[in-house]
């Protein structure tokens, strides 16, 4: 009887380490699957019709212009496709007291990038075509830095 009882703790252990490698092979088929390069989503985005390419590298940058002495933090929030938003960052009260142009001037470029107009397309105002031209130059730098290139 004893001997059965040894045949019957060995075969315990052949299930469960068949139960196991079963699981390791599904495991790295998922695995395998899942990060094999040249399948998943950049063929299937492509072939969708109606879909862009990829354009920017997606984030939130900030970049540090000078204006006079001041200096004004502005940040550009991009997507793969196109800028999301322009804002100030860090706005000290002094500057916004000294340039109270500067607020406005940023949501209107903001809101003419949103809509989809490019950086030749925006329209510069005669009264705050200055902080707009410098405000334009550097939204204009950091989508530079920030493109994808073409493979």
């Amino acid at each position: 009887m004893s001997r059965t009882r040894i045949v019957i703790l060995q075969m315990k252990e052949l299930i469960y380490t068949a139960i196991f490698v079963g699981l390791g092979i599904i495991l790295l088929i998922l695995l395998f699957i899942m990060f094999w390069p040249g399948k998943g989503g950049k063929k299937e985005s492509a072939s969708v019709p109606g879909s862009a390419e990829q354009v920017y590298q997606a984030g939130v940058y900030t970049k540090e212009i000078k204006i006079g002495d001041a200096a004004v933090n502005i940040q550009l929030a991009l997507d793969e496709e196109s800028v999301k938003s322009v804002e100030l960052v860090n706005l000290d009260e002094s500057v916004s007291a000294m340039y109270p142009l500067m607020e406005p001037t940023v949501e209107k470029i903001s809101k003419q990038l949103a809509a989809g107009n490019s950086v030749e397309e925006i329209a510069l105002s005669e009264e705050s075509q200055y902080t707009e031209k410098l405000i334009v130059e550097a939204v204009s730098t950091m989508m530079q830095e920030h493109r994808v290139s073409a493979p």
